[in-house]
This record gives C-alpha cells, structure tokens and sequence, in this order.
C-alpha cells in the first residue's frame, strides 16, 4: 500500500494524518502548549512512598507529581522472578533518573519508569541493561540471530556496555548507518549523565524530539512513498534531521507549495471531525457506536439499514466482518487506548466467530501500537487492549460540554419546570416575598405558559402569592433562579 504522511504547521501546533491509499490512518497532534512528555528523562525527587501501593510520588518539575509502580523499577524488571519492595528501594528526598512512559491523562500524573531507554533511528539504547534485544515484529529466527550478531561486530572493542534493542527499520540498514547509530545514542547519554551531576534536583535531562523529527525516526516505513510538510522552517529542519540521520528517506520529504490548505486537498480536515462523532457508518448499511468512558472505550456493532442477500445468518456475518476493518481503523484514528470492548452482533455459528476474530487479528496485525486481543467471552464481547501512552484524538480536540457536563444528555424543558415549582414552593415555606420571579430559558418559559401553565397557576393560588415569568438568554435549558420580589 502507498502511504502518505501529512504534515500541517502552525505557530499552536502540528499535525500529523498518515494516509495508505489516500484514507487517512492516524492522526497525531502536538500543540506548543501542551507538548506530550513521552521519553522525557528527568531527574526526578521522591515526595512520597507508599508500601501498601508499592508505589512513589516523584517530582519532575510538573504540576502534579508523577507515578512510579515498583513494576516499573529497573531492579524489578531486571530480577522479574525476585519480589522487590518499593520501600527499600526509595526514600523521601531522594534523586533518581526518570523517565515518562506515559503522559498526564485526566486527573492522573505521568507515570514514570527508572529504566531508560533512548530511541534511536535503528536502535533502542538500554543504558543499564548488557544484552540484545531484537523486535517482536522480526519473526524469523535466523534473520533475529544474523542481526545481533551484525550489532555486536560494530560494537566498541571493549564489548557490550550497554543494552540495545534492535527495531523493525534496522532489518534493511547498512553496518555504516548502524554504527552512526550507536555513536548518537552513546552521546546522547553521555550528555544526560553531565547534566544529572551538574543540574539541581527536578531538572530535564533530556527532551524527546519534536513530532516533526520523530515522523522520520518512528512512522516512516518502507512503505512510505511521500512527506509532505507545509512549512517551509519544518522542512528544513526536517531535511537536516534526515539528512545526518535517516538519510534513505531526505529524497521523499517535500515542502508543500500549494495556495489550498494542505489538510483540506486530502480530505484530512473532514476525516478529523468524523472522527470525533459517536456513529461510524459501514459500507453496506451497517454502523458503529463508540462511546468513550475513563474506565474503557465500547464499540457496538449494529446492522442498521443492511439486509443481506441470502440469511439473516450471513447479513450478520458480513457486516460484522465489515467491521473488523473499520475498528482497526478507528483505533488508530481516534488513539484509543486502554480496556476496549467490542460487541459484534451475536452469531451463533463457530465458524463465522473465527472467521470474525482472525480478521479483526490480521487488520490490527497493521497497528504501530502494542494490541491485544482476546476470544469471545461467555457474552459474546470481545475484549481489545491497546497501549495507551497519550490522550486520544478526542480529549486532545474537546472538553466535556459544559450544559450536559458530559453526560451525553440535559434534562428535558418538563423535567426543570417541575424542579421550578418545588423549589418556589420550598421558598414559600421559609419566606414571606409580594412576588417569586422564575428566571430560566426561553424552552422553559414556553413550557410554562404552555403546557404547565395550569401547574404554575395552581401552585400560586396555593402560595397566594403572584409568580411571575423572565426569558434569560444566557442560560442553558438545566440553568434557572427563582428570585423573592
């Protein structure tokens, strides 16, 4: 497949849509003000420890103090098979190296790691670690064994002093850009330990490239024919990245010239807004529904306007082969992460459950992210768990409403002109005022002199007292005031 990656710059922000026959894939987006933390190494103080948790609050220099799980601990995951306590490991007060393996989502502080890792173009550097490591994505035995050995022979003469792990995109390098890969790594790290003696506690040792930079590194594939960028500063820098570092792709980074918005000629800008809607249509007529929760993200399969050509059987099993698809899709498009759980229509053939579950397998097989899925469970959900080390695409653009305070709904004109007569007749109670004024919106006002007026005018022949009504246009259909004259 032919893909496209797509760079928009503004002064606020970048955004990045990764294309593959001209549908967009991926959407990334980093924003000047808020730019992700991800591989930021710091050096971090210990505030608190808490054995029961088995777990540290570290501060970074953020607003919030971040996580540290002893299962994040280097000594941990070096010594898997030995238990360790946290408590014996840190102390309030004391400094230690860290760095962010996710971003602060929500209420909750980045989560930290003391195990560093640095990413290179064709290498992860494991500076406390001694062995090689190679990608799970390399499968074949004898290509994992012919690449260690090939890092090993272009390691210094004094052998293996730190740890590597081969990636993907080193399948196809030459020993040359192997060996300049290692010479960055090496004086990347040599900086982060000058500074973590010289800097004072709370500190940034070191900063993950820009979103930019880390297209050429981390997104460019083989498959990768074009880079469009439309800055022109962007692009310059983006070639001197390539140029010294991942010299193979400098020829398909281009600087878009074009008067129309780069977005806008590939159809990104409209893909971005679908991507924010709950329903996903499907080809044949059937449709999604994504909901997204703090706790997981539900997709919910429906045949909608789809009615087959033969059974009932096979309209079910079409669209919810249809669907593997699409979800892949939306995954990446939307950066859900975490527990996410799938209700296909209920099928009652075995087979068709198999044909469905390796599908939707061999399309997330394409995912940059780590993803793993379960079989159906005795309900017919199928349970999806994928890394989640940034916001979605949803969180990044939007903000709970503020009417609804994201409950998806406001209560109806009705329900608030009833919530309007008891509390007029709670006032009544406790004071004695000529005249009680009801401020609300205008659906509110409308009910009343409508549909509810023989409500408001018994309620004031009850009271004795006069009710008078007032339009507030600034107020919102839940909003009202019931003011003593």
């Amino acid at each position: 497949m032919k893909e496209h990656i797509l760079i928009n710059v503004t002064p606020q922000e970048t955004r990045v849509a990764v294309t593959e026959e001209g549908v967009v894939q991926e959407i990334h987006i980093e924003r000047t003000a808020a730019r992700g933390i991800v591989g930021n190494i710091y050096l971090g103080v210990v505030k608190r420890v808490l054995p029961g948790m088995q777990s540290a609050f570290i501060e970074i220099g953020l607003e919030r103090a971040a996580f540290l799980h002893i299962a994040d601990v280097i000594e941990q995951r070096q010594h898997p098979s030995e238990p360790q306590r946290i408590e014996r490991l840190m102390f309030e007060g004391q400094t230690t190296m860290v760095q962010v393996i996710k971003d602060p989502i929500g209420s909750k502080g980045a989560r930290l790691s003391t195990q560093i890792s640095i990413a290179g173009r064709f290498l992860v550097f494991l500076p406390q670690e001694h062995h090689i490591g190679i990608s799970q994505r390399i499968e074949d035995g004898e290509e994992r064994e012919h690449l260690r050995d090939r890092l090993r022979s272009l390691l210094p003469e004094n052998g293996l002093q730190h740890g590597y792990i081969i990636r993907t995109s080193a399948e196809h390098a030459t020993d040359d850009e192997l060996r300049a890969d290692v010479e960055y790594l090496n004086l990347i790290w040599a900086d982060i330990k000058h500074k973590s003696q010289t800097m004072p506690p709370a500190s940034l040792l070191f900063q993950d490239l820009s979103l930019p930079l880390r297209v050429l590194r981390d997104i460019v594939t083989d498959q990768t024919t074009r880079v469009i960028v439309d800055s022109r500063e962007t692009f310059v820098r983006m070639s001197d990245f390539a140029e010294q570092f991942v010299a193979d792709v400098l020829p398909r980074v281009e600087h878009y010239l074009g008067e129309r918005p780069l977005f806008e000629l590939h159809g990104v800008e409209v893909e971005i807004e679908r991507a924010l809607a709950r329903r996903v249509n499907l080809k044949f007529g059937g449709y999604l529904i994504i909901d997204q929760t703090e706790a997981m993200t539900t997709i919910d399969v429906n045949t909608g306007g789809f009615v087959g050509t033969r059974s009932f059987d096979d309209t079910i099993f079409k669209t919810n082969l249809e669907a593997t698809q699409v979800i892949a899709r939306q995954l990446r498009l939307r950066n859900l992460g975490g527990i996410i759980i799938v209700d296909f229509i209920d099928m009652d053939n075995e087979e068709h459950k198999l044909a469905v579950l390796t599908e939707l397998q061999k399309a997330l097989a394409k995912d940059r992210t780590k993803v793993t899925v379960s079989g159906f469970t005795s309900l017919g959900l199928v349970e999806i768990t994928r890394k989640r080390t940034r916001e979605s695409l949803a969180h990044v653009l939007c903000e709970p409403c503020p009417i609804c305070q994201g409950r998806g709904e406001i209560k109806t004109a009705q329900t608030v002109c009833y919530e309007i007569l008891r509390e007029i007749l709670r006032e009544a109670r406790q004071f004695n005022a000529k005249e009680y004024r009801i401020l609300a919106a205008q659906s509110v006002i409308e009910m009343f002199l409508d549909e509810e007026s023989a409500s408001l005018a018994m309620l004031a022949d009850f009271i004795a007292k006069p009710i008078s009504l007032q339009v507030e246009t600034q107020y919102t259909q839940e909003q009202f005031d019931v003011v003593l004259v």
